[in-house]
C-alpha cells in the first residue's frame, strides 16, 4: 500500500495513529521507528481520529491514500479534499512487493561465480598473479582522457499479464526502472572506479538523460564535458525485462556527425588537458562523437607529446571502421567488427588480425569472441598470436563486457603490462562484469580477488 502510494506522487507524508486510539495494539515510538526505514515513507505525522480533518487542511495533499476496506464507508476526506482539487484513492496493497525485492537483490549484489584461471596461459607469456596484483597496483593516478559516444541505459522490470485478448500481443506492466550510465561514459567510470583520475569528453542532447548522465558520473567521480548539441537526443538504450530476461530492446539516437564548430569545442577542450595525461581512450560506438577529422587531429597530438591512444569502435550495423585509428597502442573489436572494418568475411581469424594490425598500423590487438573468449595479436613480437577462453561460463548480462575489458587492459598497458597481460585482466574485467545486471564500475577490488 505504502509503495502504491508513492507512486502516485512525489512526496509520501504517513499519518501515524497516537496510542489514544483504542485500536493501537503497539506502541507509536515502535511503530514510528519500524516505519521510518521503509523506503516509500519520507515523513511521518501523528495523527488522531478526531483531528484527521485538521491534519490534512494543514498538509494539503494532492492526493489522499487509504486501504480499500474504507472504499463503500462515508469518507469526509472528500469534501475537504475538493477545497484545493485534492483526490482520494483506496489501495489494498501492491501484487509486485516480491518482484520488486528480487530485482533490487538482483541490481544490488555480483552473481557468485567461479572464474575460471588460466596459469598456464600466465606462464607460457612470462607473467603471474604476482606481476598481475602489481600491475593493477600501479593502475592508481594515471590520468586518463575518454573521448566517445556517451549512451545511458535504462533496465525496465516488468512482470507479465499473460496475452491481449484482443490480438496476439504479450502484455507486461513495468514495476521497476534503473538507469545506467553506459558508451564512453561507463569506460571513463570504470577507469576512474580502477584509481585512474579520468575526464570524459562528449556530446549529449539538452534533456533528461544528459542530467541524470551527469548525476552518476560525479557520483563515479568523473571529470566530464557535455558539449550540448540541441539537434540531437542523449542516446538512450531501453530494456524491457521480464523475469531476469531481456524480451524487448528499444534505442532512441540520432547517429549524424557532430558539427564542426563541436569537433573543434572537443578538440579546445582535449587540448587544455593534454599535457597532463598518460593516457587517451577512444570509445567509438559510430554514433557521431568522432568524425574522422576530430580523431586524427587528437591523434596526431597525442603521437607529438608522445601519449599513447586505444580505441575500441563498437558497430551495430554494416557501419564502423576500428581501422581508422592509425596508430594506437592498441584495438579492441569483435570478431564482426574486425571483418566489417575489412570487408572480408571468409578469411581465418589469424589473417584478418594480422592484416587489421598491418592497415590500422596499432601495436597490439584483442579480437574479441564473446563467450569463446578473445585472441590477442602483437606487432612487437614478429605478430605472435595467442587466445585466451572466456573466465566465465555462466554470463547473467552481457552488456557492458567490452567496456570493462577496454578499460582494464588499456591501464595495464600504460602500467607497463604486456599485450598478454593485458588481455588477462581485461577477461577477468569482463568476467566480472557480466555477472550482474547494469553496468556498474569495477573496483581494484574485484580485479585482486579474482587473481589471488
Amino acid at each position: 500500500m505504502l509503495n502504491f502510494a508513492k507512486s502516485v506522487g512525489d512526496i509520501l507524508v504517513l499519518g501515524l495513529s497516537l496510542d489514544t486510539d483504542p485500536s493501537v495494539v503497539v506502541p507509536y515510538q515502535d511503530r514510528e521507528s519500524a516505519l521510518k526505514s521503509v523506503e516509500p515513507v519520507d515523513f511521518i505525522v501523528p495523527c488522531q481520529a478526531a483531528e484527521l480533518i485538521q491534519t490534512i487542511e494543514l498538509l494539503k495533499p494532492d492526493i489522499l491514500v487509504k486501504g480499500r476496506e474504507h472504499e463503500s464507508n462515508e469518507n469526509p476526506e472528500v469534501a475537504v479534499l475538493q477545497k484545493w482539487g485534492g483526490r482520494l484513492l483506496f489501495s489494498g496493497g501492491d501484487s509486485v512487493l516480491s518482484s520488486r525485492d528480487l530485482i533490487r537483490q538482483e541490481l544490488s549484489s555480483r552473481t557468485s561465480v567461479h572464474l575460471r584461471r588460466n596459469t598456464e596461459f600466465l606462464v607460457k607469456h612470462d607473467s603471474s598473479r604476482n606481476k598481475l596484483t602489481q600491475l593493477v597496483q600501479r593502475f592508481v593516478g594515471k590520468k586518463v582522457c575518454v573521448i566517445g559516444d556517451l549512451i545511458m541505459d535504462e533496465y525496465i522490470h516488468c512482470d507479465p499479464l499473460g496475452m491481449s485478448q484482443e490480438d496476439p500481443t504479450i502484455v507486461i506492466t513495468p514495476i521497476e526502472n534503473n538507469m545506467f550510465v553506459g558508451g564512453a561514459g561507463i569506460v571513463a567510470a570504470h577507469l576512474a572506479s580502477l584509481g585512474a583520475p579520468t575526464t570524459l569528453l562528449t556530446v549529449t542532447g539538452s534533456d533528461l538523460a544528459s542530467i541524470n548522465a551527469s548525476i552518476k558520473l560525479k557520483d563515479y567521480r568523473v571529470n566530464h564535458e557535455f558539449l550540448i548539441d540541441m539537434n540531437r537526443p542523449t542516446t538512450l538504450k531501453q530494456r524491457f525485462r521480464v523475469g531476469g530476461k531481456t524480451m524487448l530492446r528499444v534505442t532512441h539516437l540520432r547517429s549524424q556527425e557532430i558539427e564542426e564548430r563541436h569537433q573543434n569545442e572537443l578538440y579546445e577542450q582535449f587540448g587544455k588537458i593534454v599535457n597532463e595525461l598518460d593516457l587517451v581512450v577512444f570509445s567509438d560506438f559510430n554514433y557521431g562523437c568522432l568524425p574522422q577529422k576530430l580523431v586524427d587531429k587528437i591523434s596526431l597530438l597525442c603521437d607529438s607529446l608522445q601519449i599513447p591512444y586505444v580505441a575500441d569502435s563498437q558497430s551495430s550495423s554494416q557501419s564502423g571502421d576500428i581501422s581508422r585509428f592509425q596508430g594506437a597502442e592498441m584495438l579492441s573489436a569483435t570478431e564482426r567488427e574486425a571483418r566489417i572494418a575489412l570487408n572480408d568475411y571468409r578469411s581465418g581469424l589469424q589473417h584478418i588480425g594480422n592484416t587489421l594490425l598491418s592497415k590500422s598500423r596499432a601495436k597490439s590487438l584483442i579480437l574479441k569472441l564473446g563467450a569463446e573468449g578473445l585472441i590477442a595479436l602483437t606487432t612487437t613480437d614478429k605478430f605472435a598470436t595467442d587466445n585466451l577462453p572466456s573466465l566465465n561460463q555462466r554470463p547473467v548480462d552481457v552488456a557492458g563486457a567490452g567496456d570493462a575489458l577496454l578499460a582494464a587492459a588499456s591501464l595495464c598497458g600504460v602500467s607497463g603490462g604486456s599485450i598478454w597481460e593485458s588481455a588477462y585482466l581485461g577477461s577477468i574485467a569482463a568476467a566480472i562484469q557480466v555477472s550482474r545486471i547494469g553496468n556498474t564500475p569495477l573496483k581494484c577490488e574485484e580485479l585482486l580477488s579474482e587473481i589471488a
